[in-house]
């Protein structure tokens, strides 16, 4: 097997860039890798909080051999040396972990949600992300999310009541909140949530800051919507930590370090009785296919990364209506649309 890599930089459509006005660019490293004239793509996304960057994950693929390893059949064998070369880096891992999984399935020629035996449904439906944004731009935001039945909403500012009532005079979708750790304070979390069970709101992501467990932990306790974590958890380890802390937890390939530990992330998340959302970074139609063919074992679905981008190096899974199309070519199914 060889591997390649080459940096690239998504670019975000002009039209959001009030509401993402932080996050222009997100700058990323694709991965190939080539056996028997076939190609697997891999990705690894890189928003500023992950602590990676392009020269870490380049500095990591240096030190991956794969010519010790002659088969993709031996794949949870080369995932695992992938693990060992380094600890961290789990963007970096997730880019090779899913070129892996898209070269095997193409190797004997099924799509990855049959190479990992999960069962398609029909009704999988994914969030559209609302950035947090001037009251006055929010009408053109929904008018362009019209093809999506849930959004998802952006608080933790001041103005976060004004923002739920002025969206709910435009639209009655049901909401997904993300704060992003934006509320300090427990009280008026719980009292802003109360208010968020009253205008149709599904789940509050990342309330509070991670590292605020003990006043998590209360709040859960006593709120009336499922509490997701989100930068609390990383990775597979973390879930035990949170299992008596937060509702649910928002599995993301760059977080868990690719799709066969999101996979069993998702697994030991249910053996906790704790909800999935399989969600994503800014990025390409590559990971962002990846992490579709996982959406079956998923409480909630927020795939719109790929929605948001200029100039997507990929064709894969799509969204129509709202709802997800995975691709059934074989191993992620997607098309690179230019060298």
């Amino acid at each position: 097997m060889k591997l390649t890599y080459y940096p690239y930089t998504l670019e975000l459509k002009q039209r959001f860039t009030i509401s993402f006005h932080s996050r222009l660019t997100t700058p990323t490293v694709m991965v190939e890798i080539e056996q028997d004239g076939l190609t697997g793509y891999g990705e690894a996304s890189l928003p500023p909080y992950l602590y990676e960057n392009q020269q870490s994950v380049i500095s990591f693929l240096n030190k991956v051999d794969l010519k010790q390893f002659e088969r993709t059949e031996n794949l949870y064998a080369i995932l695992q040396y992938i693990d060992e070369i380094e600890e961290g880096n789990n963007a970096a891992k997730a880019a090779v972990d899913i070129a892996l999984h898209d070269l095997a399935g193409k190797m004997i020629n099924v799509p990855l949600y049959r190479y990992l035996n999960i069962n398609i449904k029909d009704d999988l439906y994914s969030s559209y992300t609302l950035g947090i944004s001037e009251v006055k731009s929010l009408k053109e935001k929904i008018v362009e999310a019209a093809d999506f039945k849930i959004l998802k909403v952006k608080l933790g500012t001041e103005d976060d009541k004004k923002i739920i009532k002025m969206l709910r005079l435009l639209t009655n979708k049901p909401f997904y909140v993300d704060v992003n750790q934006g509320w300090q304070d427990k009280y008026l979390a719980l009292d802003m949530i109360n208010f968020l069970k009253e205008q149709n709101v599904i789940l509050v992501e990342q309330p509070l800051p991670m590292l605020n467990l003990e006043d998590t932990a209360w709040l859960t306790e006593r709120s009336p919507l499922p509490i997701i974590a989100d930068e609390a958890v990383q990775n597979l380890n973390d879930l035990e930590k949170i299992k008596n802390i937060y509702s649910g937890v928002n599995i993301k390939l760059m977080k868990a370090g690719g799709i066969n530990k999101a996979y069993r992330m998702i697994l030991k998340a249910k053996q906790l009785n704790l909800k999935v959302m399989i969600g994503c970074m800014t990025e390409s139609s590559c990971a962002i296919t990846a992490a579709s063919h996982l959406s079956p074992l998923a409480d909630w679905i927020d795939l719109d990364g790929a929605e948001l981008i200029s100039n997507d190096l990929f064709s894969g899974m799509k969204i129509y209506d709202g709802k997800i199309i995975i691709p059934e070519g074989p191993g992620l199914g997607v098309k690179k649309l230019r060298n």
